[in-house]
């Protein structure tokens, strides 16, 4: 699992990252999400042992963070990693670049080159194995380090924007690679710009600029419960009516835990603090001003809507 206590970092007196506190647990797909710059990157280096926090500390798959360089060596073999620009020898085959990475993790050849294999398949990759990786497209870059990232068979996987550059296809190829390192046990972080992507794989979702602003499941963060930013932003809910929606909407306004009332027609959109506390208040005034309610519904918000909720609140904070 990952679990981050107080982590922060700061470069020169400039804090790239504060105070971070979160668990991703066994098993787990966490979605970190956030605007460029907003201190992801930073985030991985330091759960990697990569960078030393400024204060602050850690627990990945096991280990300690801070415990020394032979602790921290310990702690990336057990995890792999995406770089959102990953380096290899241009010069060199595919396959003779994935040899000289595996056998630095020490792992044996016998089982080094199946599960090479395996993946070079799984990636589209098999039948360019002896192409020179410097002729290789972005995307076919992208995969073949997706593989550097889980050939030694890490127990946490740190993937930074994993289908940057990828067609749809390849795109989809390497989601149902990720879900299917799910379903086998491993912890996985994935930094992505891709809300949609996020939404269709997480367990978790952090949205971070350089603090937490939410974290949670994503039905925790929908209904604002996901804490740090989101707390109290609450749900939109939806009520149609048989008459005039702006004929009721000001009755609305001023219920206790309504904090906006917008009329269309015959429906009125509705952003409350707490659905369950406030929906049958809300029924109840409009049938005592004369209303004829024929839904409530509350809306499902999208991540996309979440996301910019958090992050142009903080922009104005």
């Amino acid at each position: 699992m990952i679990s981050a206590r107080g982590l922060t970092r700061a470069f020169d007196g400039t804090v790239a990252v504060e105070h971070l506190s979160f668990d991703v647990p066994n098993g787990k797909l966490c979605a970190l999400l956030g605007p460029n710059g907003a201190g992801k990157t930073t985030t991985v280096r330091m759960l990697l042992g990569l960078i030393g926090p400024t204060t602050g500390t850690a627990r990945v798959a096991g280990h300690v963070l801070g415990r020394g360089p032979n602790a921290n060596r310990a702690l990336r073999a057990a995890c792999g990693l995406l770089t959102e620009t990953p380096g290899f020898y241009d010069r060199v085959s595919a396959w003779d670049n994935l040899l000289f990475f595996g056998r630095l993790y020490g792992v044996a050849d016998d089982v080094l080159k199946p599960r090479l294999e395996h993946y070079l398949r799984a990636m589209e990759l098999w039948d360019r194995r002896e192409g020179r990786v410097g002729e290789f497209s972005k995307g076919m870059k992208q995969r073949l380090a997706i593989i550097r990232a889980l050939f030694h068979d890490p127990k946490v996987v740190f993937l930074d924007e994993p289908t940057s550059g990828l067609d749809p296809e390849a795109a989809l190829a390497v989601r149902e690679l990720i879900l299917s390192l799910k379903a086998e046990g491993r912890t996985i972080l994935v930094c992505t710009h891709n809300l949609d992507e996020a939404e269709r794989l997480a367990d978790l979702v952090g949205i971070l600029r350089r603090r937490l602003l939410a974290f949670g499941t994503l039905d925790e963060l929908r209904a604002g419960t996901g804490g740090r930013g989101r707390a109290g932003n609450g749900r939109t809910v939806r009520v149609r009516l048989v008459d005039a929606a702006a004929d009721h909407a000001a009755a609305l306004a001023a219920l206790p835990g309504v904090r906006a009332v917008t009329p269309a027609a015959t429906t009125l959109t509705v952003r409350v603090e707490d659905f369950a506390a406030v929906v049958p208040r809300l029924v109840a005034r409009l049938v005592e001003h004369g209303a004829a309610v024929l839904e409530v519904r509350p809306e499902a918000e999208s991540l996309e809507s979440v996301y910019l909720q958090c992050v142009r609140g903080e922009e104005h904070a």
